[in-house]
């Protein structure tokens, strides 16, 4: 049996709608009756429900609200709207929220009664059915052949801007693992396709046509998914749209000896920046990239580090801005890809400014790498131009011109930023702090931090460092 509430503020109305129709010749059972929005949330909480009529003129909460915290809380029940607007307006408001379909009251007689809710019954025992063989407790597993799957690309999306689509209206829409899954069944067209998809928007959702999917148990489907759709989207490299992913590569994907690298962390090439200026290393570091796969989120770091470590020595902030406002919109390896493109052109512009040569240029990088790494060591000039092999007074002229400072103020702004970390993030006594920053006197790191950063390293670690 189909259980149902009704939702009507007027109790003559409600009790009208409920006496006129023969429910249980059409499988249903009236469970209860609400008279306002709240009382209906407070009532589905406890008692089952598959259906939901729902009056959209109602004081307080309205129905339009209502329907938006049923979809959000009970996204099982599928509610009707009963209006006695007939206008376009409060249909299209009301389907868009999710709702399957609208009865306009004052249209309703005893002679169409029969065929409304005949027709409505059809649809809500089609949706089960289609539902049930997407459960885990079918054994023949998805019905479907086709899905579209569709993945925030923010994390803040809510699934009702995919109730937009008419699609999902007709198809019961399945939350797996943070991503959605609208089963296609029939013949849908890729021209259908490609107009519904064009009604949500822009840059907040990723969609792929997966197929290969009938008979497909759904607990291994969700392992599958959820483990390789969002990292095949995010490196697919072809151009058609949806891009189209194949179950059965997907599933080998999956596997830990499958597509999916093991050693799926950044290159080792990536921090030392060849890349930048060297076309093998580029096309050795982008193929290493594509074997790896490292996650997006893996990728939207490296890109924020790059930004954080090389401004202003490689980037003017112009240039830092321009990227950081860039790889907002960057939603797979592609953008990406472009994205570390421009950041290059950046470093190789810098180099021609400055008039070195690609190994100095080399030299000069890895000499600021190995200070980040030994930021709270006791090294000199002198160990730095070991380490990169130059000599002391050709690296001190160089890296003054590259840094625009010398070597002994890069180091202690490089020491203070490690000393700020620590007072923030340690419990440890000041003069411990001084010591692991590279500084030898406490009181001369506490002068000369109150000096640059205008408080006592004290202060600063009790005011916090927004002030």
């Amino acid at each position: 049996m189909i259980k149902a509430i009704v939702v009507d503020d007027e109790r003559l109305v409600r009790k009208g709608f409920i006496s006129l129709i023969d429910w249980p010749s059409f499988g249903v059972v009236i469970v209860g009756e609400a008279g306002d929005g709240n009382s209906a949330l407070a009532l589905l909480r406890e008692q089952e429900a598959d259906l939901l009529f729902v009056d959209i003129t109602m004081p307080g909460m309205s129905g339009f609200e209502l329907i938006r915290q049923v979809r959000q809380q009970f996204p099982a029940i599928r509610c009707v709207v009963l209006t006695c607007h007939h206008e376009f307006d409060y249909v299209q408001e009301a389907l868009r929220l999710g709702a399957v379909d609208y009865i306009v009251k004052t249209l309703l007689e005893v002679e169409n009664a029969d065929a409304t809710i005949s027709r409505l019954v059809e649809r809500v025992r089609w949706e089960d059915s289609t539902r049930e063989s997407l459960s885990r407790r079918e054994p023949g597993g998805l019905a479907a052949d086709r899905v579209l799957l569709f993945v925030p690309l923010k994390g803040q999306e809510s699934e009702e801007e995919l109730f937009q689509l008419p699609l999902a209206k007709n198809q019961p829409l399945i939350v797996q693992q943070g991503q959605w899954i609208l089963p296609l069944q029939g013949r849908v067209t890729g021209d259908a396709i490609q107009r519904e998809l064009g009604a949500l928007p822009a840059g907040r959702w990723q969609a792929a046509l997966v197929s290969g999917l009938q008979g497909r148990p759904c607990r291994e489907l969700e392992q599958v998914l959820g483990k390789a759709a969002r990292v095949e989207l995010f490196y697919y490299g072809g151009k058609e749209q949806p891009p189209g992913l194949d179950y059965a590569e997907l599933a080998l994907a999956a596997e830990p000896s499958g597509g999916m690298a093991d050693d799926s962390a950044l290159p080792s090439a990536a921090q030392h920046l060849r890349w930048t200026l060297e076309r093998e290393e580029w096309d050795s570091f982008t193929a290493e990239m594509l074997r790896r796969r490292p996650a997006a989120e893996a990728v939207a770091a490296f890109g924020r580090s790059l930004l954080k470590n090389w401004s202003p020595l490689l980037l003017s902030p112009p240039e830092a801005a321009e990227l950081d406002a860039a790889s907002a919109g960057n939603v797979n390896w592609c953008s990406w890809k472009q994205w570390l493109r421009q950041f290059a052109g950046h470093v190789q512009r810098r180099m021609i400014e400055l008039g070195l040569s690609k190994e100095v240029m080399f030299c000069l990088i890895r000499a600021v790498l190995y200070m980040k790494q030994n930021t709270g060591r006791k090294i000199n000039q002198g160990d730095v131009a070991a380490h990169i092999n130059m000599s002391r007074g050709y690296f001190s002229q160089c890296f003054a011109r590259f840094a625009g400072e010398s070597f002994g103020e890069v180091l202690r702004g490089m020491r203070l930023e490690l000393a700020k970390s620590l007072l923030l993030e340690t419990a440890h006594p000041v003069h411990e702090i001084a010591c692991r920053s590279g500084f030898e006197d406490d009181r001369y790191f506490s002068r000369l931090f109150r000096e640059k950063v205008g408080r006592l390293p004290s202060e600063y670690r009790s005011q916090g460092a927004e002030l």
